[in-house]
């Protein structure tokens, strides 16, 4: 487990968050007068979250101090990268430990986003969910799993129990029949306090399905009864990062990526943008904080043989060019929100990060859905996330996957990620000492090349919706292509189908 330190157990909101960024040394002996600084602090409102960001190497006994001088807590360190998650009463602490290497969104946004309504997760779900009991075989529904040719990759290889894929969403319903299997709670946690807790009841969902929905693309098992994911074979954990009003604050995501690559997960999937923005400028305040921690926290992910998979967006975006945000870190109603201006230097995270495989949607036509978001350079593959503009042969033109005690259609960029987790998994399974780059370059080249569509007219209006430039090889709309499970296990194989270490 990751080296985490409780000083003083505080009781904070699920919907708080913070972060920070340093630019000053944290190497710095704690200043003189620490004990009159810390007889100074006032507490005169609610204790706020904050995630701190430090020099790499900073000790534990140092963060501490520092946290402490500045009139906070310290509820986490994380000093493999340098990160601490802290609370405080202190008004003042930001600008005490430093508004280069702190934030905190409930300050930020406190007064106004009193009352305000959960989010909704932007993907679209329909509204026919039916119960798992009892279920019938539904693959015949699953248009998503021929697209990619799961079936023939089954008959050579359903995945090893030795990869393990860690799904950072909003809990996993451990009780379903089609996950029970594959899901290990021993290596799941929930993180929505910056800090891992592995009790059942903090990774397990509570108000959103959306966890158990990508769980099952995964891994769902091949009984003949309901539905089957793309690697049924491996295991899964559930990493609970989105809290109850459907943010994935900074330090939720943090701990979640330090959390898998502390288990020796092979593979997380990533369906989500972190909160409180859409996307996050590296070079504002407050933002680049933002930046910095979730940066440091998948780079250590990447070197401890974790490969990092990430939806690009449903905001039909090109990532490469932004031009408006129009998510606010108040988390005000969307209609109160004036849009902000945005440029290159801002990311989708964690999609848009080194060492993350970006996955774009396309629907049951191979060509990108409306929704997703695009960009040369910005995407790595694609898969099926589903478009109602268009319909498969059979079942609906969203998703068919796994929702707590049943099953449900969804369409999104958080539905294509998953394939591509399932099929970096069969990967793994296939070739067990491959490391999380080799992983991905292999993602890559046994992708179905997608060229750019001579026409994007999904409205039929006579005007493009989105325009897509690069080559049949690699393009802004399919990356590298579409993924192919069959291709993902055709070599390699070993005796047993076991995976090494990394």
């Amino acid at each position: 487990m990751p080296l985490l330190r409780r000083v003083q157990a505080v009781a904070v909101s699920a919907a708080l968050l913070a972060t920070g960024c340093l630019a000053t040394s944290a190497h710095a002996a704690v200043p003189e007068g620490e004990d009159a600084a810390v007889s100074d602090c006032i507490q005169p409102g609610p204790t706020l979250r904050y995630l701190v960001v430090l020099d790499a190497g900073t000790s534990e006994p140092l963060a501490n101090a520092l946290i402490a001088a500045a009139c906070g807590t310290t509820t986490g360190y994380y000093p493999q990268i340098g990160v601490a998650v802290a609370v405080s009463a202190d008004p003042g602490f930001g600008r005490k430990i430093g508004l280069d290497r702190s934030y905190s969104a409930q300050a930020d946004g406190l007064s106004k986003r009193t009352g305000a309504p959960a989010r909704k997760k932007d993907d679209e779900t329909s509204s026919t969910r039916s119960s798992a009991t009892g279920a019938a075989d539904r693959t015949a529904e699953q248009w998503d799993m021929e697209l990619i040719r799961a079936a023939e990759a089954h008959a050579i290889s359903k995945g090893s129990r030795d990869v393990v894929v860690g799904v950072l969403d909003s809990g996993i319903d451990r009780t379903h029949p089609d996950l029970v299997g594959a899901l290990d709670p021993t290596l799941s946690a929930g993180c929505t306090t910056g800090v891992p807790d592995p009790a059942p009841a903090a990774w397990s969902p509570t108000t959103s399905a959306h966890g158990t929905h990508v769980a099952g693309t995964i891994a769902a098992s091949d009984d003949g009864l309901g539905t089957t994911g793309v690697a049924p074979g491996v295991r899964i954990a559930s990493v609970k990062v989105v809290d109850d009003t459907g943010f994935i604050y900074p330090e939720y995501a943090v701990c979640g990526f330090m959390w898998a690559a502390a288990n020796g997960m092979t593979i997380t999937n990533n369906s989500y943008f972190i909160d409180p923005w859409v996307f996050t400028c590296q070079n504002k305040v407050g933002q680049a904080v933002v930046y910095e921690a979730v940066r440091r926290a998948v780079e250590h992910a990447n070197k401890r043989g974790v490969l990092t998979v990430a939806a690009a967006g449903n905001g039909a975006a090109d990532l490469t060019k932004p031009a408006t945000d129009a998510q606010s870190p108040t988390n005000a109603a969307p209609e109160d929100v004036k849009p902000r201006p945005v440029d290159s230097t801002c990311l989708v995270l964690p999609a848009q990060l080194r060492n993350v495989v970006a996955v774009s949607s396309v629907g049951a036509n191979k060509v990108k859905a409306g929704y997703s978001s695009y960009g040369l350079g910005a995407v790595d593959v694609t898969a099926p996330g589903g478009d109602r503009k268009q319909q498969p042969d059979e079942g609906q033109a969203c998703v068919l996957s796994t929702v707590p005690a049943g099953y449900d259609y969804s369409c999104g960029t958080s539905m294509a990620a998953p394939h591509v987790s399932g099929v970096a998994a069969l990967l793994a399974s296939t070739h067990p000492e491959a490391t999380a780059g080799e992983l991905s370059r292999m993602l890559n080249s046994q992708a179905e090349t997608l060229p750019c569509p001579a026409d994007y007219d999904l409205n039929g209006t006579g005007v493009q919706d989105a325009y897509c430039t690069g080559y049949s090889e690699y393009n802004g709309f399919y990356g590298h292509g579409l993924v192919n499970a069959e291709e993902a296990v055709k070599g390699g194989q070993t005796e047993d189908g076991g995976r090494g270490s990394n």
